[in-house]
């Protein structure tokens, strides 16, 4: 049985559906995301989680038991808000504390778990602070300890990372697996960032107008998108108009106006005279000139129409001969200055007959 389960669970406000007969289950110790854009309903489920509000209709059982019953302060779930929600006029010890002061814990019982949670998040020596003097990345950790003092059944985060700048969120994401991993609760964590959804979580639910698209691994949500949202939505991707023209046990063949053939993986479902988009990432396209490319049973010609250096890689968009676009991702891996391709040149594009994915609609 999973320790989560949402089912069914649809939320109104008027005429606006926030929620649309959402059903996931969610297993003891994962660290899983609701990620979707502003609207998708990923914080108003996490709010209906918490106690903070409640569903039309549909359930949420915890370890088998429905919550409608039980308010906010009396379920085993903390949340860590995007502000911290820390009080000022406390030390990092005395926030941190509060959760088990307002549960009235014995003093001893609340020193071993402060000492246990400050040694959690590495903050043993701010622990007579002040919030104001703390860094973001340490009162994202204070937030954090607080929420873990009291053993809740579930950590909710909600867009918990992202006052943070880049760097340090990058910093603070590590020690979030870290921690995760090492105290064994489970996390339900909302964010609209793709990055840090696919670098944080066990399964991601990828959210979209009050409905669930998918719900997966990372790798496979990355690699498989079920539809063209979820493609689209998840990192960055090509999309090209195409139809089957043959469905065979190992392979489709696509043909796309004004290009050719594609040759993609067999897809389960699709049958000749299907149309929907051809879907490759960046890093799968290669680029080169001509003749470089010919072993690859999907090769095409273009000319370079813009180009963008990000130091690590060069980022090319190339149109073909239909007017398509395509982007090919190039490292710079080099010593010195990369051989870049400049805007105007001719080249090839070219893919794996194994790479990609069809998707239909």
């Amino acid at each position: 049985m999973a320790q989560l389960e949402i089912r069914n669970v649809t939320r109104r406000f008027g005429d606006f559906v926030a929620l649309d007969n959402v059903s996931l289950s969610i297993e003891a110790g994962e660290f899983f995301t609701l990620l979707g854009p502003s609207g998708c309903g990923k914080t108003t489920l996490l709010r209906m989680i918490a106690g903070f509000d409640l569903p039309d209709a549909g359930q949420i059982l915890l370890d088998g038991k429905d919550l409608a019953g039980t308010p906010a302060e009396k379920r085993p779930i903390h949340t860590v808000f995007q502000s911290y929600a820390l009080f000022p006029h406390l030390t990092v010890a005395e926030n941190i504390a509060f959760p088990l002061r307002m549960s009235r814990c014995p003093p001893t019982e609340i020193r071993g778990r402060l000492r246990e949670a400050l040694e959690q998040v590495r903050l043993a020596d701010k622990a007579d602070a002040y919030p104001r003097e703390l860094s973001g990345g340490e009162k994202q950790r204070v937030a954090l300890a607080r929420g873990l003092v009291n053993r809740p059944r579930l950590l909710l985060l909600d867009e918990s990372l992202a006052a943070l700048d880049a760097k340090l969120r990058e910093e603070v994401q590590v020690e979030l697996i870290n921690l995760q991993r090492e105290v064994g609760i489970t996390f339900v964590f909302v964010t609209h960032a793709q990055a840090e959804a696919l670098a944080l979580s066990h399964r991601i639910a990828v959210m979209s107008r009050g409905k669930v698209e998918q719900v997966d691994e990372p790798s496979k949500l990355y690699g498989f998108p079920r539809n063209r949202f979820v493609a689209d939505f998840i990192g960055h991707i090509n999309m090209i108009d195409a139809q089957v023209t043959e469905h065979a046990h190992s392979h489709l063949r696509l043909a796309v106006s004004g290009l050719g053939e594609i040759i993609a993986p067999p897809l389960k479902g699709a049958a000749a005279g299907d149309r929907g988009g051809y879907a490759i990432r960046p890093e799968q396209v290669r680029i080169g000139v001509h003749g470089e490319l010919d072993e690859l049973k999907n090769h095409f010609s273009g000319v370079v129409h813009s180009l963008l250096y990000q130091g690590d890689v060069s980022v090319y968009r190339v149109m073909l001969a239909n007017g398509a676009m395509i982007e090919a991702l190039l490292p710079n891996s080099a010593p010195g200055r990369a051989e870049l391709f400049e805007v105007g040149d001719a080249v090839k594009v070219g893919w794996r007959h194994d790479a990609g994915v069809f998707l239909h609609g």
